[in-house]
């Protein structure tokens, strides 16, 4: 079986800067990945790679099994479901949540003339019920909380059934209880075998949810480290990828970093 991504030294250069610089990457049927980076460090850069909203500069990209550059991306991209800050913006507020995750069906956002269905209203009813904002299907987008847009919009990135789930910074602006309730949920959809392959992007590792299985650390569109997530996240990895002495630990499934103060650098142990 064909990876779900591949990518061999990927680059992205625009307006003469290198967003992506020799990206090599492979991602299977079965993981559930987390990319990690501070901000400039190409992780949307990839994702849109990811989801075949660009095209690499050079490099061999494929997706789904599909080669970039040689596939229809309009066929391409149904497959891939995609949450994004840019999606958000596009979604009129006034578009009711049960309409914005049923138009997924037709790659559209807002509802016109499109006929759905009972399988598609079906579907959506119950997508929302997973993600637990069914009681908010006859609500409009813009009435939502920031945690209750996130989910919606994950509902409707599932709608199609999609074979690789695509998750920019979904815990972003969440507080405490919004971010740790969409984790949880999180956790639920990546350790279901049922789910698609999964990519979400972050800067934080308290923001990966249990059940991710690998990890690709970025910057400056380099790849730092890339593999099992027990193997990519160290403290050496996160130093080099936020150019900051990092200790990083893991309590259970959950993962948490901090910077090491200076006097503790030079001490017994220490990262100095």
């Amino acid at each position: 079986m064909s990876p779900v991504l591949e990518f061999a030294d990927v680059s992205v250069v625009r307006s003469g800067q290198r967003l992506l610089d020799d990206v090599t990457w492979t991602a299977a049927d079965s993981d559930r990945w987390v990319v990690l980076g501070p901000n400039g460090a190409g992780k949307t850069t990839l994702l849109q790679v990811a989801s075949a909203q660009i095209h690499p500069t050079s490099g061999y990209a494929a997706v789904l099994g599909e080669l970039l550059g040689t596939v229809d991306v309009f066929e391409l991209r149904p497959r891939i479901g995609l949450t994004s800050a840019a999606l958000a913006d596009r979604i009129p507020r006034s578009e009711t949540v049960r309409d914005l995750v049923v138009t997924a069906s037709y790659a559209v956002v807002g509802r016109f003339r499109e006929h759905y269905d009972g399988y598609d209203e079906d579907r959506a009813a119950s997508l929302l019920n997973r993600l637990g904002v069914g009681h908010l299907a006859m609500r409009t987008f813009g009435t939502l909380s920031e945690g209750e847009r996130k989910r919606v919009q994950i509902a409707r990135a599932l709608m199609t059934d999609p074979e690789l789930l695509l998750l920019d910074e979904p815990a972003a602006g969440l507080d405490l209880g919004g971010r740790e309730a969409l984790l949880s949920t999180l956790g639920e959809l990546a350790r279901d075998q049922n789910s698609p392959t999964i990519v979400l992007v972050t800067h934080h590792v308290e923001e990966i949810p249990a059940g991710f299985t690998h990890a690709l650390l970025l910057r400056a569109g380099r790849a730092v480290a890339a593999g099992p997530i027990d193997e990519a996240i160290t403290d050496e990895a996160l130093s080099t990828c936020f150019d900051l002495p990092i200790r990083v630990a893991k309590n259970g499934t959950r993962w948490s970093a901090q910077g090491v103060p200076e006097a503790a650098r030079a001490a017994p142990g220490g990262l100095g």
